[in-house]
């Protein structure tokens, strides 16, 4: 039996008394965000008896650690495995002592009057079972999902098959996500996000007649308590724990329901939604979790609503749009596999069709339906065997050089134990080289379009927090943006300084865009949450970003990431030594770019005397160097010999012809910014890391005037 229909008195409450709301929140390592969204929650508790519950799904980033340090008054539930949502909400929902139950997101922040607000229109709406509030996308945008109707047939169909996307404003097709409404509008709806949702604690207990009874009887402030042996009557229950996540919102809010209470949203106030944290939408799990859920709840709720054929039918349905979901995102992992071997297929073609060429004689069929074919596949094969296609390593350059190597001598081999296609060992080997300039080519190209330019960022707050934030920026090795200065509430600096005061939170918008600001940051420890909320609002319509700076934390908070600012420890930079990655490899590229240097140096050099331009002739001075590099006195990339003699011994960073601290922004400007600044690269060196840090350095040496 699930908890769903089986529910009793509180288990070892904290102590007997009542108080206003209880705050759950489920938490499953996004440490960072749950210290936000805790900072937020005290700072709305003002008036309100409030009590406060973390239920930690065995996180493994500090986050038990962190509640316990920073956050003593939370009563904090460490589970030892991930139990999921429902079974975890369960967990402290049973010790609950609030009137009023609030089911908060970690990845959410609360406006200053959130609290207070949702708790009053609770007490002036006794016929309200769960109500929620306007929920806002990390760029202000309202998130549909804020509000909701019940997946029945006829909605799951329009949401499916993707007319509620295409006719938003239709009562018929807009119907889960009620889209034909104004978010300003307050309303009675089926269900509410799960991410914050206000729920009266009787209505677990009691259905609305019988709480009604109570309340004439005098019992109602306490019902919730089950006082004097107070049995349940007719209430909605807990969470369903056979939803492990996604889904146990609507179904929980189908109870309530069905056991009499309204469900309202109200846009009398708004919270923050940074969604996607813990369980990204674009996993397969994710594909799974999420209509596994639809599934399970027609089939709880409909099953003696509508005939098995209809059921049938809309299951699958769903199981159809499941698949396709899961089809899209397939195909989306498969797309450089895909162009990895159609790029050598070609290569090879090519390769094959010049030698029939310079032959006299057409290219052989066998070559065409044997050689392509197996060279492609084993490339392929052997760039996945090194583990070049999983996510977050597509574009690394050690597999795709392993991977080619490895279809290199796959063929090789073939051609010797097949006497049939020897004629294309030569052919393979000369094609070799540029099928491995072709895969390596399009991955820095598509990675040098689609990498993120440096941001100009503008900061809102007080002079102190945009001067740590400066501080951080100057030790941060290549942060993602650039600080151009701050607005604060208050006249508190001038344009003079650093970061320069750009004017009064009134300026903001004209600021954003006259400046050409890419991201607006918000500190706040000198920002209350509603004026944060407010300004997302009015600058919505603008293409920027919004971050949030946490008060005293060395981290930035985005909607796709969290972004560490803080340098990192000599000690990790030591401990990186016996596993640097990629070494192989960037000895290889380094020999190879090296070559390259010498074949161009002689044209560089002839440009560089017709050219007024100082870095171009610098450039050439510094190619002089590369037969060292090719005998293996220097490097490419390494310290300048200043920077050299600051750094240990035991870290093995020779002089370069560019210089790690070259490639930044901004010069390091003390021995401990220069060793930290190597110790980041310790820690991240890898073959494509140095290319990166090799153009950055040239392209910066060009601009010198």
């Amino acid at each position: 039996m699930s908890c769903a229909s089986s529910i009793s008195a509180p288990a070892d409450p904290v102590t007997p008394e009542s108080c206003d709301l209880s705050v759950i929140i489920v938490n499953y390592n996004v440490r960072d965000l749950l210290e936000q969204a805790l900072r937020s929650v005290f700072r709305a508790a003002d008036g309100l008896e409030l009590e406060v519950f973390v239920v930690d799904n065995n996180s493994v980033d500090g986050s038990v650690e962190m509640v316990r340090a920073h956050f003593p008054e939370v009563h904090l539930i460490a589970n030892t495995e991930n139990v999921g949502f429902s079974r975890a909400n369960n967990q402290a929902i049973r010790r609950a002592r609030g009137r009023y139950l609030l089911l908060l997101n970690p990845d959410t922040i609360v406006q200053e009057d959130t609290l207070r607000a949702m708790v009053d229109f609770l007490d002036a709406h006794p016929e309200v079972g769960a109500a929620g509030c306007k929920i806002l996308n990390p760029d202000g945008s309202f998130a549909p999902e804020s509000r909701r109707s019940f997946p029945t047939p006829a909605v799951a169909f329009y949401r499916m098959v993707g007319l509620s996307r295409l006719f938003p404003h239709s009562r018929r097709f807009g119907r889960y996500n009620l889209t034909y409404l104004s978010p300003e509008v307050e309303t009675e709806v089926d269900a509410l996000s799960g991410s914050c949702m206000f729920v009266r604690h009787a209505a677990l207990y009691f259905s609305r007649m019988a709480y009604e009874r109570l309340c004439r009887e005098g019992l109602g402030p306490t019902a919730h308590l089950l006082p004097n042996g107070l049995q349940p009557d007719g209430g909605a229950g807990l969470l369903d724990e056979d939803f492990f996540m996604y889904g146990e919102d609507l179904d929980w809010c189908y109870r309530i329901q069905q056991a009499g209470w309204k469900i309202v949203y109200t846009p009398r106030t708004q919270i923050i939604h940074y969604k996607g944290e813990s369980t990204k939408k674009g996993e397969l799990r994710y594909v799974r979790l999420f209509y596994g859920a639809m599934l399970r709840f027609v089939e709880k709720h409909f099953r003696d609503r509508y005939s098995p054929t209809f059921l049938t039918l809309l299951r699958l349905g769903i199981a159809l749009r499941a698949g396709l979901s899961a089809l899209h995102r397939g195909a989306r992992r498969l797309a450089p596999l895909v162009i990895d071997g159609l790029l050598t297929a070609l290569i090879v073609t090519l390769g094959g069709w010049l030698r029939s060429l310079a032959a006299g004689r057409p290219l052989a069929a066998l070559f065409l339906l044997s050689v392509v074919p197996a060279y492609a596949l084993s490339t392929v094969a052997g760039i996945a065997l090194m583990g070049g296609y999983r996510r977050g390593r597509i574009w690394q350059l050690r597999p795709v050089f392993y991977g080619t190597l490895i279809g290199l001598l796959f063929m090789g081999t073939l051609s010797f134990l097949v006497p049939d296609i020897a004629f294309s060992r030569m052919v393979v080997l000369l094609s070799a080289p540029f099928a491995l300039a072709a895969l390596l080519g399009w991955r820095l190209v598509w990675r040098r379009r689609h990498a993120a330019r440096l941001q100009r960022a503008l900061l809102v707050g007080p002079t102190d927090e945009a001067r740590r934030l400066h501080r951080l920026l100057e030790a941060a090795p290549w942060p993602s943006f650039q600080l151009i200065g701050y607005v604060s509430p208050e006249p508190d600096g001038t344009d003079q300084e650093t970061p320069p005061r750009l004017g009064a939170l009134h300026h903001l918008r004209d600021l954003v865009r006259l400046r050409q600001v890419d991201a607006v940051i918000f500190a706040t420890a000198g920002l209350s949450h509603t004026t944060v909320l407010q300004l997302i609002q009015q600058l919505r319509d603008l293409p920027v970003q919004f971050k949030i700076l946490p008060e005293g934390r060395p981290h930035v908070i985005g909607k796709a990431h969290i972004e560490t600012l803080e340098p990192p420890s000599l000690v990790d930079a030591e401990a990186a030594l016996p596993t640097l990655r990629s070494l192989p490899l960037g000895r290889a590229l380094e020999c190879g770019l090296a070559l390259v240097g010498l074949i161009l140096r002689p044209l560089l050099k002839g440009m560089a005397r017709l050219s007024a331009r100082p870095g171009l002739r610098q450039l050439v001075r510094r190619l002089d160097g590369l037969p060292d590099v090719l005998r293996g006195r220097r490097t490419l990339v390494g310290c300048h010999p200043d920077e050299c003699a600051l750094l240990p011994e035991g870290w093995g960073i020779r002089p370069g012809l560019f210089a790690v601290s070259e490639a930044r922004p901004t010069p390091p400007r003390t021995p401990e910014d220069i060793r930290q600044l190597y110790a980041y690269y310790m820690q991240q060196r890898t073959a494509w890391l140095e290319l990166r840090l090799l153009l950055q350095a040239i392209r910066r040496l060009l601009q010198t005037t």
